[in-house]
Order: C-alpha cells, then sequence, then structure tokens
C-alpha cells in the first residue's frame, strides 16, 4: 500500500512539472468559466400560419414611455342607431319553456299548451313568434334586458323576469329572480351593478343611454332588424366595457427602472399571438452575463410576468456574482395594451384554460425560443405560484401526453387547487382529476421530473373567504406532497414563514442557486 501511495504521488509530481513548464500564453487561455457543451434541444413548432406572422421579437419598449392621445375630443354623438337579432323559438325551445312553469299552470293550461305544441309539430312550424334577443346600440351590445323586449305593451311601470347569469366564459351559472316597480328603478339598479363592476362614471352613463335608446326604439319599432345569427356574442370588442380595456397598461407592471435600465440591452422582448386563445402575450427574455448565442443554457420560465419580470435583476445580479451558473430567464403575461389588474383574464387562462394555455407555452412558444436560442429543455424550470401553481400542477402531471418536453424541473408555489372548484362548471374539472393529478401515475410508473412544492406557513387565514368547504392552500399542498412522496417522486418541499407571495422573490434567488449551482 505504501508503496502504491509512492507511485501516485509521483505522478501528481510529474503533472505538476508538466504544467509549470507549460509557457505563459497557454496558461492564460486557459478559462474557469463553465462552459454549457450540452447539445441544444429541438422542439416540434406547432404554430399556425397566423400565428406565425403575428410574432416579433424586439428591443425592450417596456421603459418607453407610451405618447398621449393628440387628437381633439369628438364632438357628443347626437344621431344613434339601434339594431336588433330577433330569435325564433324552436318546438324543443317551446316544450322546455312550458315544462319550465308546469308547476306555475293548471292541468288543463298544459295540456293546452302541449296540444298546440303537437298541432305547430304537425303542420312543420316553428315554437313560436320570433323574439328580440339581441339589442345592439351604435354597435354596442345592450347587456341588459329591456322590459319591453319582454311585454311589447309595456309602459313604464312594474315588470318581473328571471336572469339568467353568465360567467366569463358565457355559459349560465344561475337565475335569478328580479323584480322593479319602476323603469327607472331598474336603471337605478342597473347604476350600482355598474358601479360594483368597477365601470367609470362616463362608462356607466353611456351604458344608462344605451338602455334607454334601446326601450325607446322598441317602442317606435325604429331599429334595424339584423338576420337571426349575426352577432357574435363572444367578440369582446362589441361590448362597451372593452374600450375602457383598451390602452396601454405598461405602469401597472412591478419592476426597478433603475435596475432594468442597467440590463437592457440584455433583455429581449417578444408579441406573439396565440389562435387558440386569441390572446396576444409579451414575454421577456433576460440573457445572462456574458451570453455566448453559440453555447447551450437552461431557462428559468415564470408565469406572471407582470410581477415576476420585476425579479430578472435580482437573479441575474446572483449570476453576475458567481452564485450561480448562467440561465436565460424567461417569463410571460399579456400584452401592455390589456388591463388585468383584477386577474380575472389570468385566472380564466391559468385555471379554467389551463389546458390551451399549456398547449401554447408546450408547443408554440418553448419551440420558438429553441429556434431563437440554445436551450437546454432538460434542465429548464416551469415555474407558477398561486393561479400559476394550478398551472404548473397541471403542466407537471400532463407534460407525458405531449411530444414536446420542454421542462424538466418544476416549481409549484401555494397553488389554490381550491379556485378550481369556486367555477366547476366552467373548469371542467372534479376533484377525482385533482387527488388523481390528472390520472399521470395511471399512465406512468415513475415522474421523471424533478419538483419543488412550496408555500407559505401563514397564508391560509389569506383567502379564507374563498375555500368553501374544499382544502385549504396548506391542505392542498400537504395532499399533493404526500401523494407524490408515495409514488417516489424527485420532491422538495419547503414551508416559508410568510403569507402568500412575500416569499417568492427570495424562494425564485435560493432556488436558482441550488439548482443551477457553478459547481
Amino acid at each position: 500500500m505504501r508503496k502504491a501511495i509512492l507511485i501516485f504521488l509521483f505522478i501528481i509530481m510529474l503533472l505538476s512539472v508538466a504544467s509549470c513548464s507549460s509557457n505563459t500564453e497557454s496558461s492564460e487561455n486557459t478559462s474557469s468559466e463553465i462552459v454549457q457543451t450540452v447539445e441544444p434541444t429541438q422542439l416540434v413548432n406547432k404554430m399556425t400560419e397566423t400565428e406565425l406572422s403575428r410574432v416579433d421579437k424586439h428591443e425592450l419598449t417596456l421603459l418607453d414611455v407610451p405618447q398621449e392621445p393628440t387628437t381633439e375630443a369628438e364632438p357628443a354623438q347626437t344621431e344613434h342607431k339601434v339594431s336588433v337579432e330577433f330569435h325564433t323559438p324552436s318546438i324543443d325551445e317551446w316544450r322546455e319553456n312550458i315544462e319550465s312553469y308546469r308547476d306555475q299552470m293548471t292541468n288543463e293550461e298544459y295540456e293546452a299548451a302541449m296540444e298546440n305544441i303537437r298541432i305547430a309539430e304537425e303542420k312543420g312550424e316553428n315554437g313560436g313568434n320570433p323574439y328580440p334577443s339581441i339589442i345592439l346600440v351604435d354597435g354596442h351590445i345592450v347587456p341588459y334586458v329591456i322590459p319591453n323586449m319582454i311585454d311589447p305593451d309595456y309602459d313604464g311601470g312594474r315588470f318581473e323576469f328571471t336572469s339568467t347569469i353568465m360567467n366569463e366564459n358565457g355559459e349560465p351559472e344561475y337565475e335569478e329572480e328580479m323584480s322593479f316597480e319602476s323603469f327607472e328603478e331598474y336603471l337605478d339598479w342597473i347604476r350600482k351593478n355598474d358601479v360594483e363592476c368597477g365601470y367609470s362614471d362616463e362608462m356607466i352613463e353611456q351604458d344608462i343611454l344605451n338602455i334607454q335608446l334601446a326601450y325607446e326604439a322598441l317602442k317606435t319599432g325604429d331599429y334595424e332588424v339584423l338576420p337571426e345569427g349575426t352577432v357574435d356574442l363572444e367578440d369582446r370588442s362589441l361590448y362597451l366595457w372593452y374600450e375602457e380595456e383598451i390602452g396601454d397598461f405598461r405602469d401597472l407592471w412591478e419592476y426597478d427602472r433603475n435596475a432594468v435600465e442597467a440590463i437592457k440591452d440584455s433583455i429581449d422582448e417578444i408579441s406573439i399571438y396565440d389562435e387558440e386563445l386569441d390572446k396576444e402575450f409579451v414575454v421577456h427574455v433576460t440573457l445572462p452575463p456574458d451570453y455566448d448565442k453559440e453555447k447551450t443554457y437552461p431557462v428559468f420560465f415564470l408565469t406572471d410576468g407582470i410581477w415576476r419580470f420585476g425579479n430578472h435583476t435580482e437573479l441575474r445580479k446572483v449570476m453576475e456574482d458567481g452564485e450561480a451558473a448562467p440561465v436565460i430567464l424567461v417569463s410571460m403575461w399579456y400584452s401592455y395594451n390589456v388591463n388585468d389588474a383584477d386577474g380575472n383574464i389570468r385566472y380564466f387562462d391559468l385555471v379554467v384554460n389551463r389546458d390551451k394555455t399549456l398547449d401554447f407555452i408546450t408547443d408554440n412558444l418553448m419551440p420558438y425560443l429553441c429556434e431563437n436560442y440554445h436551450i437546454d429543455c432538460a434542465n429548464s424550470t416551469l415555474y407558477g405560484h398561486s393561479d400559476g401553481g394550478v398551472f404548473a400542477h397541471n403542466a407537471l402531471f400532463k407534460s407525458d401526453l405531449y411530444e414536446n418536453q420542454p421542462f424538466g424541473n418544476y416549481i409549484i408555489g401555494s397553488p389554490a387547487l381550491w379556485g378550481l372548484y369556486n367555477y366547476n362548471d366552467n373548469s371542467n374539472i372534479s376533484s377525482d382529476d385533482v387527488v388523481n393529478d390528472y390520472g399521470y401515475f395511471d399512465r406512468n410508473e415513475q415522474l421523471d421530473k424533478s419538483v419543488f412544492l412550496c408555500a407559505g406557513s401563514l397564508e391560509d387565514p389569506d383567502y379564507a373567504d374563498n375555500y368553501n368547504g374544499h382544502d385549504t392552500t396548506l391542505e392542498g399542498v400537504a395532499k399533493l406532497k404526500e401523494r407524490m412522496e408515495s409514488h417516489g417522486a424527485a420532491l422538495t418541499y419547503k414551508l416559508y414563514d410568510s403569507h402568500h407571495y412575500q416569499y417568492i422573490p427570495d424562494m425564485l434567488i435560493e432556488f436558482l442557486k441550488k439548482t443551477y449551482s457553478k459547481q
């Protein structure tokens, strides 16, 4: 053994001498820099021709000051156009309507109504006379019931109707019985409802005016008749409130302007449209220090870019200080002309429409990024928090259903899984889907991804009013942890001494240092 050690030391000595005998130039060319030698990932880009035609990669514009409108104010409109689309009910609609009021009808009335349906069917007639179903004033849909839509002889007094409350997907959510003593009382109720919706005073008064104009037009018959099926109720531009959503809302973004100014030349901005969601997104790509376009880098992908873009400077500073290896930082949000201050659009895209958003990131956005940067997808990370945590959970456990595999690591932060049940009818989800993790372990024996699951230990009271008898955030996280551990998943779990979101900046830095260590 002693002899073997002596021989080993002798070899080390020889190597040392050989190294010292090298010339100075050769020594200086030896770099301690970590070279990315992994081959870049090739993903299949499934963007449509329309999507490809609308993608635009350019320099950062977030810091630009939006130009103020220079056009003079338009004069008040004095002439208005009312358009009405009528609907002719079918036999089935007629029958369904009668059955819904069965308990309010005598046997004789019910039998007479059903006899009328039988006669109409024999004659090949429709289920009734056409009635006004959609009204537009100056090209804007009137979103409220107009009394003389129900009763053509309405005189401004008492009226009642059953209102079907719709969700943001245009689907019925519940019914509500409405009763008003007069048309003026009805208008006062509409004003209060518009205030609760957050509409401006100007828009509220325009809304009231449109309702009054629609009412008068139905009384006098002074309106344009639109062919049935003309109006697309999903066309957001037809709604008055849409005008208040259009503008430039980059002032809502949260970031340190000076810090971004210092690295703006290392930030690419991408405008990219998704046809399935019918939305345009803005994507920020922050390149690491000493970026070499010939080298391959992992991507650290952050949802909720309106807040998380502000973390780019902090995360890049960690790389600058040599505390983490270089990675490409990517964050995604809506284009600057979309106002989602209340998070409603975000909720529907990350929770309700989570599969469509997953399609977009997996088959459109990440393949596009792989074509423009050398990316190591196997070592890349997808992060989501709260509603984004719901999305990250969905993305992880449906990853095996995709040809493209853009991420090897997932951060699931404080997933608001209870949010799935608040709109259960709209999200097409059952509790079985969540607790079964979308059937992943029915299809696979093991999870081939790494997961970091985290939350704030103090956050349960933050959203107590939203649980509605379902698991709290921490209860949902605990059950997810237990399920993953039972399947032997590569899981890291941590609770931070924090409320819902305050821990995020420190968590992201901690994750970067640990996952992308310079060693």
